[in-house]
C-alpha cells in the first residue's frame, strides 16, 4: 500500500528539516547570543524569500490574481489582530515579556499552514509514483532546512528556551502528516484550497518579515551593521531562489 510510504516520508520531510536546523541548539549559548542578530538578518531574507518566490508564484498559479492578492490582505490583517489579542491577553505594559514573545508564537502559526500545504504536496506526489514521491520528500527538506534555521533564531530571540524552541517547532512541522493524509484521501477536495492556504502562508511571513523582525535590525545603525544585514538578507532571499530555480 502507498499510504505506507507516505507516513514514513512525511514525518522524515517536516522532521528531519527541524533536526538539521537544530545543530544551531548544539553551540554554547555565547556563541549562538553573538550570532543571533546575523541569524535574525539570514531568517528575514529566507522569509521573504519563501514567500515572494515560492508561496506566492505557485498560489497564483492556481488561483486568481485578485482572490490571491485579498487573501494576502486579510491574512496579514488577520496576523496583526493575532499579535494584538497576543498582547492584550499577556500584557499591559510597554515592556512586557509578551512584546518580546509575540514573533515566536507567530512564525509557529504560519509554519503550521506551510507545513500542512508539503504534507498535501509529498501525498499527491506518491500518488504520481514512489520515486517522485520520494525526490519531493527530499525537495521539501532541502527548501525546509534554511527556513527552520531562521524559526529557532526567532524563537530564541523571542525569548524561548532552547528545549521550548525545539518542541514547539517539531509541533509546527507535525501539521506534515495531516496535510499528507487529508491530500492522500481528499486530494481532489483539498487542491482548490491550496493555493488561498499558500497565500495566507505568505502573508505571515511578510508580516513577521516586516513588522516583527525588521524593526529589531533598525536598532542597529552603524554603517558596518547595515551592510552586514543586508548582506545576510541577500543572503537568505538567494539560498530561496537557489533552492527554488537552480535545484
Amino acid at each position: 500500500m502507498l499510504i505506507t510510504w507516505v507516513v514514513p516520508f512525511t514525518l522524515l520531510g517536516s522532521v528531519g528539516a527541524v533536526a538539521c536546523a537544530a545543530l544551531l541548539l548544539v553551540f554554547p549559548e555565547t556563541v549562538r547570543t553573538r550570532s543571533l542578530p546575523s541569524l535574525l538578518s539570514y531568517a528575514t531574507g529566507t522569509l521573504l524569500g519563501a514567500a515572494f518566490l515560492g508561496m506566492l508564484p505557485k498560489s497564483l498559479e492556481q488561483a486568481p490574481p485578485l482572490a490571491v492578492s485579498v487573501t494576502v490582505l486579510a491574512g496579514i490583517m488577520a496576523f496583526f489582530l493575532l499579535e494584538k489579542l497576543v498582547l492584550w491577553r499577556h500584557c499591559h505594559e510597554a515592556d512586557c515579556e509578551a512584546h518580546g514573545r509575540r514573533g515566536g508564537a507567530l512564525i509557529l502559526v504560519g509554519d503550521a499552514f506551510h507545513n500542512f500545504v508539503d504534507g498535501i504536496v509529498i501525498a499527491a506526489a506518491f500518488l504520481t509514483s514512489i520515486p517522485m514521491g520520494i525526490a519531493t520528500t527530499l525537495a521539501v527538506i532541502a527548501h525546509e532546512i534554511p527556513q527552520e534555521l531562521g524559526d529557532f533564531a526567532i524563537l530564541l530571540d523571542s525569548g524561548f528556551s532552547k528545549a521550548k524552541a525545539m518542541l514547539y517547532n517539531l509541533l509546527s512541522s507535525l501539521s506534515t502528516l495531516p496535510g499528507a493524509l487529508i491530500g492522500w484521501f481528499w486530494l481532489d477536495e483539498v487542491r482548490r484550497a491550496i493555493p488561498y492556504v499558500l497565500a495566507i502562508s505568505a502573508a505571515s511571513f511578510i508580516y513577521i518579515a516586516v513588522a516583527d523582525l525588521v524593526p529589531g535590525l533598525h536598532r542597529q545603525t552603524s554603517l558596518s551593521a547595515t551592510v552586514r544585514q543586508t548582506v545576510l538578507i541577500l543572503c537568505g532571499i538567494g539560498t530561496i531562489a537557489f533552492i527554488r530555480f537552480g535545484a
